[in-house]
């Protein structure tokens, strides 16, 4: 009688794991939602079909804008904005994804809401960088990179440009103030 069932379960395995759907706000290494390191400019209507696409296309080089691409949910709340490789190029892939909207979340639950504390307990941070106004963090595990302002950190330490920042410097509670991931590496 087992052995007439161990097929059936196998097979309702496989039928299951196959339904599951990509969740829209899941951020790992290699994707975001259905957007992955290999999706061009021009597969950009595709992906976020349901989504509105803002293309900046000066063609400026001095205007500092590397042909950002906002994505906005179709009521007008800012999801991502996208730098693609190579400006003005259909063929380019996304080289840089600002995350905006605090749905989209790592599977250990980061988000832009989160703080220092977070990144630090759920990653191996590989490097800070001590910057003009802000500490960047960065998390080679997620192909992410984290800013926080230096307003969030004791105050003895936010002019000292040849300070090395460390861990330990950074307030648990310190807020993001901007999100990234970066494929320009792939």
């Amino acid at each position: 009688m087992n052995k007439s069932f161990f097929p059936l379960i196998i097979i309702a395995l496989i039928l299951t794991n196959c339904n599951k759907t990509q969740d829209p706000f899941q951020i790992s290494k290699q994707h975001i939602g259905s957007l992955t390191d290999s999706t061009r400019v021009k597969d950009l209507e595709t992906v976020f079909k349901n989504d509105s696409i803002v293309k900046f296309t000066s063609g400026d080089e001095f205007a500092g804008n590397r042909n950002s691409i906002k994505i906005f949910e179709k009521g007008g709340k800012h999801l991502l904005t996208l730098t693609p490789r190579q400006a003005l190029d259909s063929l380019s892939v996304i080289e840089n994804i600002q995350i905006i909207d605090p749905r989209y979340k790592t599977d250990k639950n980061l988000s832009i809401l989160s703080t220092f504390k977070d990144i630090s307990n759920t990653y191996k941070i590989s490097r800070i960088d001590n910057l003009i106004n802000s500490a960047l963090i960065t998390v080679n595990e997620l192909n992410a990179s984290f800013t926080i302002d230096k307003g969030e950190l004791p105050a003895n330490l936010r002019f000292d440009m040849d300070l090395n920042l460390e861990a330990t410097h950074i307030p648990d509670g310190a807020k993001l103030k901007y999100f990234f991931i970066n494929w320009h590496n792939n």
